[in-house]
C-alpha cells in the first residue's frame, strides 16, 4: 500500500526528486520501456546512481548498481526509484532481484508498474527478501513522467497529445489553406522538443497536401527521430511529399491501392488498411495498432478536420496550444471541426494544466475533464 508524501522525509522527496530527473534523461530513447531513474544511498549520501538509457541496456535500478564505485556494495543501501522495481525476465534480467541480490535494506519508489508481467510482483518480491519497500512518493510527478507508458499498459493505447498553433482568436489557417507561420520560433521550436520525446508523430494527408512537412525533430538535438505515422484514407500521398524522406513512415488507409502501395512500400513506408463503416480510417483502432507497436506517446500535427475527428472519437488525451498575439477573423479555420451544439451542457470541459509564455506566444496544456 502506498503512503502519502507528508509520511516521507525530505531527504527522501530530494532523492525521489533526484530518480525523476535521472527518468526525464531517456525520455527520447527508452521507449517502449518506461523512463526510470534509481538513486542508491547509505546515511544520507547519494553512493550511485543510474537511469535506463534504451531497450535492452540496463534499467534504472540494474544502472545504479553498476555504477557503484570499485569497492563499494549496496548491501544495506537505499534503493529511490520512480517506478515499480520490475520482476519478469525480458530483453535484461528482473530488476527486483538485482537488488534482492545487491542486499539492499529499503527500497522507495513512486507508482506501481501496471505493466501485467510485474503490478505488484516486484514489491511482493522484495518484501518476501526482507526487504523495506515503501511506495506513494511523488506519485504524480511519477506519472507524468512515464504518461505514455501508464497509458498504453492501462488502455493498450498511446498517449494522444494534439499539438495546435493558433491565433488569439482561436484560428490555425487562412481560408486558403495557409498557416505558416502563426505564431513564433520560438514556439515552433518548442513544438520540436515535444516530436523528440514522442514516440511517433501523426499527421493528415490533408497536411501532407496542404504544408508538404517533413515532421522530423530539427530544432533540438535528439538521438533518434520519431516514426512519422500518415492518415491517408484513399492512399493519395504523393510519392515526392517530403515526409517519405529517410523512410520511417507508418501510412494508415481504408482503401487498399496494391500498385501505389507497392511503390511506397519501395520508399521504406509501411502501409495498415484499418476501415471503418465510412470508408474513412477507423481511428480507435489506430490507437489500438500503435499501442500493440509500443507506441507510449503519440504527438499529432494535423488540420482542423483530423484534430476534430480525433477528439470526437475520444482519441485525444491532451491539448499543447501555442496561441500568437493575432487575429485572422472567422473565415480562417478553427483549431477543430467538431459537431455543432445546441446546449452549452454539451461542450467539451477541460483541465487547463499548464500555461505559460514562449517567446511572444502564450503555451497551454489542457487535458479533458473527468467524468
Amino acid at each position: 500500500m502506498s503512503a502519502p508524501d507528508s509520511t516521507f522525509s525530505d531527504f527522501d522527496r530530494r532523492m525521489m526528486a533526484r530518480a525523476l530527473e535521472l527518468a526525464e534523461r531517456g525520455a527520447e530513447t527508452a521507449h517502449p520501456n518506461p523512463r526510470v531513474g534509481c538513486v542508491l544511498t547509505r546515511g544520507e549520501q547519494i553512493i550511485a546512481e543510474g537511469w535506463h538509457v534504451r531497450p535492452g541496456g540496463p534499467h534504472g535500478e540494474a544502472a545504479a548498481l553498476l555504477a557503484l564505485p570499485a569497492g563499494t556494495d549496496a548491501v544495506g543501501a537505499t534503493a529511490y526509484v520512480n517506478l515499480e522495481p520490475c520482476s519478469h525476465y525480458g530483453r535484461t534480467p528482473p530488476c527486483s532481484q538485482a537488488l534482492i541480490a545487491a542486499r539492499v535494506a529499503h527500497v522507495v519508489y513512486s507508482i506501481d508498474d501496471p505493466n501485467p508481467k510485474v503490478a505488484g510482483k516486484g514489491a511482493a518480491a522484495l518484501r518476501a527478501a526482507g526487504i523495506n519497500v515503501e511506495s506513494g512518493l511523488m506519485a504524480a510527478e511519477a506519472e507524468e513522467i512515464n504518461i505514455g507508458f501508464l497509458k498504453r499498459m492501462r488502455s493498450g493505447r498511446p498517449f494522444v497529445r494534439v499539438k495546435m498553433g493558433a491565433s488569439l482568436d482561436g484560428r490555425v489557417a487562412l481560408a486558403n489553406g495557409k498557416s505558416q507561420w502563426i505564431t513564433g520560433e520560438a514556439a515552433r521550436n518548442d513544438g520540436h522538443h515535444w516530436r523528440a520525446r514522442a514516440c511517433a508523430v501523426l499527421t493528415g494527408i490533408g497536411t501532407v497536401r496542404d504544408d508538404d512537412p517533413q515532421l522530423t525533430v530539427r530544432a533540438v538535438t535528439t538521438p533518434r527521430q520519431p516514426l512519422r505515422v500518415v492518415i491517408d484514407s484513399r492512399l493519395e500521398l504523393p510519392l515526392t511529399a517530403r515526409i517519405l524522406d529517410g523512410g520511417g513512415v507508418l501510412i494508415a488507409c481504408a482503401v487498399m491501392d496494391e500498385t501505389k502501395a507497392a511503390k511506397l512500400k519501395e520508399q521504406g513506408a509501411e502501409i495498415v488498411v484499418l476501415p471503418n463503416a465510412a470508408g474513412k480510417v477507423e481511428l480507435p483502432a489506430l490507437m489500438q495498432e500503435l499501442g500493440r507497436r509500443g507506441i507510449n506517446e503519440l504527438h499529432v500535427e494535423a488540420g482542423h478536420k483530423l484534430n476534430g475527428s480525433l477528439i470526437s472519437e475520444n482519441c485525444v488525451d491532451e491539448l499543447l496550444l501555442y496561441l500568437a498575439p493575432s487575429l485572422l477573423g472567422e473565415r480562417a479555420y478553427g483549431m477543430a471541426d467538431l459537431p455543432e451544439l445546441t446546449d452549452l451542457a454539451d461542450r467539451r470541459e477541460l483541465t487547463i494544466d499548464d500555461v505559460r509564455m514562449v517567446g511572444g506566444d502564450i503555451r497551454v496544456r489542457a487535458g479533458w475533464k473527468a467524468g
